[in-house]
């Protein structure tokens, strides 16, 4: 992690440059096919990753690659969103793909959401359906702070025994009883990728307690974790991982499916956003 705090800075100092007086507490990460969250925001101040010091460039398929500042639907507050992640299948290691959750924070946003496209372990979940993140497991098997610590960052060794918020959740499912829709928690397995498991993987995950999977948003709670953040997980089923009946598997199919989710996750984070800020 050496030299990592002097990144941060500068990339967050270009973005305090670019949305002037604006102090969003709340940031979005917005996962695969979950991009169009960002039409809910209004007036926004959209900066493309091509144009911040030091972010990794997002290629991965319906992940537009910006950051925006503005303020969302009807809450009228100011958020901060990712509009496109980074990938370690991209060939991006962990820290890299965490490194906008160190300058979310060195901007003041202290609230998390990590929204994500995932593939169902459980046998009751079917496609569309939301799920609370209430744990991982990583499969990944690389962490973001490898290396040597900044103290300026976070400490040397994170608590990790509940790094999604229990409040959190509990607002999320208040709001899924509201708007009468499922909404369980459950443990997000974190692989690497690029490659949709096997049959045998599916079976390893579910044995150990894995209710989705997919391949990212571990190393992003890791370093929000490690910043102090308090952290909301949302994973939206795209397909069923039945090892049994298991059928091939499109990106594009994932995309559409994580699309009709929308209405879900905007209450959700409407919810949350309003709480937080």
């Amino acid at each position: 992690m050496k030299h990592l705090f002097g990144a941060v800075e500068e990339a967050a100092a270009a973005i305090r440059t670019a949305i002037n007086s604006v102090t969003p507490r709340v940031g979005i990460i917005l996962g695969s096919g979950l991009g169009d969250l960002a039409h809910e925001i209004h007036q926004p101040i959209a900066l493309p990753y091509a144009d911040l010091p030091h972010f990794p460039r997002s290629t991965a398929a319906g992940h537009a690659g910006r950051l925006m500042v503005g303020k969302l639907g009807d809450t009228g507050q100011s958020v901060v969103a990712l509009q496109g992640r980074f990938h370690l299948y991209e060939g991006w290691n962990a820290q890299q793909a965490a490194f906008p959750v160190w300058v979310l924070n060195q901007l003041g946003v202290n609230t998390l959401l990590v929204s994500n496209a995932a593939g169902g372990l459980n046998p009751r979940y079917q496609v569309g359906d939301v799920m609370l993140i209430d744990d991982h497991i990583n499969f990944m098997f690389q962490n973001p702070l490898r290396g040597v610590n900044d103290d300026r960052l976070g400490p040397r060794f994170p608590d990790m025994s509940a790094p999604y918020d229990q409040p959190l959740m509990e607002l999320a499912e208040a709001v899924a009883r509201r708007e009468g829709f499922f909404c369980p928690r459950g443990v997000y397995v974190g692989m690497l990728g690029p490659t949709y498991e096997t049959r045998a993987e599916y079976r390893m995950a579910r044995r150990l307690g894995g209710d989705a999977a997919g391949m990212s948003t571990v190393p992003e709670v890791v370093a929000a974790a490690h910043c102090g953040m308090r952290v909301l997980g949302l994973s939206t089923i795209t397909n069923a991982c039945s090892p049994d009946q298991l059928g091939e598997t499109t990106h594009e199919e994932v995309i559409a499916a994580a699309a009709s989710a929308g209405k879900k996750l905007q209450a959700i984070v409407e919810a949350v956003v309003l709480a937080s800020s």
